[in-house]
Order: structure tokens, then sequence, then C-alpha cells
């Protein structure tokens, strides 16, 4: 596969381009993303599905300085789709020669259940979910896709969207009514097993209700991918945005570019929730450009990365490890480290997996500048680390990879993080055992050691003198009254 692929989505509403730079064989990397709002699809739904002319203008515009931007990017290759408007237009034909004549881009225009596969196969890959149900409302369909163990087991496609209904319904000030029974009657097109308290929300209008969430909310990170809540708690103000007349969207937290969208889109989104039976909201930054990307990159391996694969610990450690046999002893002390402490603070191992992914990446910093590496790790990580994670296992990664030199995470970061972080004892001794991994290597040799705990005392054993260890040890800060001790 190329090293750098461009891939274009054509919805009814927007055109997209991504740029993705493979860094190892399934380490990747975002490099560029491009939206036009070219609402292809606009008044094709009163006139029979036709593409007018000035969307399909729109459209080629965009399309032609796309290929500038993946030019620009020395793109080896392009995969270009187009979904709901396209498949529904008896003129597509047209627009297609057209693009092909002009541009030199081939199209595939994809139907509804494919559309819905290349959703279900992002999420299943990059967000941490074993089971759940995509709902990807685009400008003229819906898509749903039925995970079960990480595997896409059952795609359904529904003309729904909202320009669909925009045109339809609201334009025409019809009715909220008759929007609704609409709505209703295309979701009997859900075959009776698509029911799961999980619901993965992807596309514009998704991700525009959760930013607005997390606005009102007062969430701690700014991090749309992954972001969790229990539609319970949120009910009431997706009904408000519903009914909120156009002026009221702004203090609503919706963005002045989604004016336009967002109530259809919305009403949707609470029907199809309520049909599945759903009862929390996994928001996904990731939808068919991604997925069209992993199908490709997958495609001998049934469209799912290998067992306990992090792509974005791969991508970071790709792009700035600078020592891979330094890191990987840092791993194994900290894993050994952890097999003699973990009694005291985590019995259940619960965090076992987050400390050992804050080991690999507690250097990464180091090739932006030694001094502060520990800051600069911990950016990368809160900012950069996506994929396959939750954020409270983030939010801990980061913090770790803050505090792994002397001191303990601070009370006034432990405040800001709030609830995604775990009891401030766990954090403290998960940031010591790193912190102690560190120590133990300082002269970089990896000396081979064995690690007790009795009564108080973490005992040392190593045939190696470790003369800097001991001298950093006495400045590290502990999280409780233990003694470090060494024996030759």
């Amino acid at each position: 596969m190329a090293r750098r692929t461009a891939i274009i989505d054509i919805g009814s509403n927007s055109a997209r381009m991504i740029v993705i730079e493979r860094t190892s064989r399934f380490g990747f990397y975002l490099l560029n993303e491009t939206k036009s709002k070219v609402r292809i699809g606009e008044g094709a739904y009163e006139h029979g599905g036709l593409l007018q002319e000035v969307p399909m203008q729109r459209a080629l515009n965009a399309l032609h300085e796309f290929l500038h931007i993946a030019q620009s990017f020395k793109v080896r290759k392009i995969l270009c789709v187009a979904t709901s408007a396209l498949r529904d237009a008896p003129n597509r034909s047209h627009f297609l020669s057209v693009v092909r004549r002009e541009l030199g881009l081939n199209i595939k225009v994809i139907d509804g259940k494919t559309e819905a596969l290349l959703g279900g196969i992002a999420a299943a890959n990059l967000l941490p979910i074993l089971h759940g149900i995509t709902i990807d409302i685009g400008g003229g369909s819906t898509e749903l896709a039925l995970i079960q163990n990480r595997k896409v087991v059952d795609t359904v496609s529904l003309d729904l969207g909202t320009v669909r209904l925009k045109e339809l319904f609201f334009d025409k000030k019809e009715n909220l009514e008759k929007a609704i029974k609409f709505i209703h009657n295309e979701l009997q097109k859900i075959p009776e097993h698509f029911k799961n308290e999980t619901a993965i929300g992807i596309g514009g209008t998704i991700r525009a209700l959760s930013r607005a969430i997390m606005e009102k909310n007062e969430y701690p990170l700014d991090k749309l991918h992954a972001f969790t809540y229990a539609l319970e708690d949120e009910k009431r103000f997706i009904d408000k945005i519903i009914t909120a007349p156009v002026y009221k969207l702004k203090k609503l937290h919706i963005k002045k570019e989604r004016y336009d969208t967002i109530k259809e889109g919305a009403l949707i989104f609470k029907e199809v929730l309520s049909h599945i039976r759903a009862k929390r909201v996994i928001t996904s930054g990731v939808g068919v450009r991604e997925g069209v990307f992993l199908k490709d990159l997958l495609r001998n391996q049934h469209y799912r990365f290998p067992t306990n694969f992090e792509p974005s610990v791969r991508s970071l450690l790709d792009r700035f490890c600078i020592n891979e046999k330094q890191n990987r002893c840092l791993f194994r002390f900290t894993k050994r480290i952890y097999d003699a402490l973990h009694p005291l603070y985590d019995p259940d191992k619960k965090y076992e997996k987050i400390l050992l992914i804050a080991s690999k990446l507690t250097n990464i910093g180091i090739k932006i500048d030694f001094y502060d590496h520990h800051k600069h790790s911990s950016y990368i990580i809160l900012n950069d680390l996506e994929y396959n994670l939750t954020h409270q296992e983030i939010a801990t990664i980061s913090t770790l990879v803050r505090f792994h030199k002397k001191k303990l995470p601070s009370k006034s970061h432990l405040k800001a993080l709030g609830a995604l972080l775990p009891p401030t004892d766990t954090i403290n001794w998960l940031s010591f055992t790193l912190t102690l991994a560190e120590v133990l290597n300082k002269d970089l040799s990896c000396p081979d050691f064995s690690v007790e705990y009795s009564e108080g005392v973490i005992l040392i054993k190593s045939a190696a003198k470790l003369y800097l260890a001991k001298e950093e040890i006495k400045s590290v800060e502990k999280p409780a009254p233990v003694a470090v001790l060494f024996r030759t």
C-alpha cells in the first residue's frame, strides 16, 4: 500500500478529503483534512433525485482543489467514494464523466450497505468498543452497522438524511409530526436484532451534538473522538435543539455552520436511538473515509487489526521513539515492578494496560526537546493518542508520563482532569512505579534485578552497582511511607 494515501468522500452535504501517512505496516496518522460544504444534493430531493447544475459545479470546484492539496503532499494513491446523493441521482453518470474528463479522478459510487460497512470497520478498529450499533447520519441517508466482538455482522441503510428531511419538511414549515412519521416509516426497515445499549455516533451532526454537550458540561478534555455520554442525561438537551428557533442555537453551543441541518439531524438521531434502545452514545471522530483506508490496509486481515494492537501507540512510537532498545527495557522494568507492587494499589489489575502503554510513550517528547521532555510527551499523548482508548485511559497515560520524573501528580493537575483519572492514591502509585522503573535504568545498561515488597520496604536485588539509581531514588517523591532498599 502507498505510503501516503488521500481518501475523498462526497456526501450529500459535504465533500471531505483526508491524507494519511503510513509509518509502519499498521501504523498511520492523519496529515491533512479538508472539507467543503458543496451540498451536491441541494435541490435534488425536490426534483426526483436529479443533481442540479450549481451544486455539481461546486463539487467539481472543490474536487479540483482537493487534488492540488493531494499533489502538494506527494500522495501516491487517491481513493474517492460517493454516497447517497450520487447513488440516488438518475444523472450521476453525467457528473462522473465530467469529473473523470476534467480532473482525471475516478469516483466509486457505493451503495448504502457498503457505506454502513465502512463506518462500522472504522468504529470497530478505532474505538474502545466490543459491541454496539453505529449510526451514521448524512445528508441523504442514515447507515447502521451492528458490531459484535469488534466485527461488523450486519448493516442497513435508510433513506433518512438531514438535507432530505430539510427539503421535504423543515423548509416547507411542515408540522414536526409529519417529519417524525416519515422517520418512523423508514425505521421499519431496521431488522429486529438491531438492538444494543451502545450507540456509536458517526458524522457531522452527531459530532456537533457531542461538542455542544461537552461545552455545556464544561468537559475537561478537548477531544471529541470516543467522548461518551449517557443518553438519559442529555435527552432534554437534544430535544431543546430540535425545537429551538435558529437564533437560539448559539446559546445551545451549536456552531453557525451547523445551523441549517442540526435540527433535522438531531431529530433523526433521537428517533433512531429510541428505536435501537440505546442507553449511551460514543462519539466517533472516524467514519467512511477512515473505513475506506482501513478496508484497503486490512484487506488480508479480515478488516481487523491484530489482537491487542494499538494503532495510535504504534504511530507515536514510529514517529517519536529515539531508542527502541531502551524503550523495551523500560517496558520490562515497569512490568516487573508493577507485578511486585500492584497488590498494594491495583489488586484487580485494572490499570496494568495503561501503565504499560505509558511506559512505551514516556520519552517520546525527547524528539521535540530533551529539557521538559516529560511535558512534551504528555502533550503529544493528550492530543494525538486517539484510537482504541477511552478518555479516562488517555488522560491517565498522559498524567503518568507528565509526572514520571521525581514528583507525584500535582493537586492542580488532578483537579483539572477531574473524574477522568483514577483515585489519587492509585494514580500516585502508578506514577511512582513508572518513575522507579526509569530510575533503575539510570545508566541505560538495562541491568538485571528483582523486586520484592514487604511491610513498607521495596527491596531491589541486583548484581549491578546501580550507583546512579541509588543516588536518584533519594529525591523521588513516594506515594506512601515506604523505603526503597538495594541489595547486591
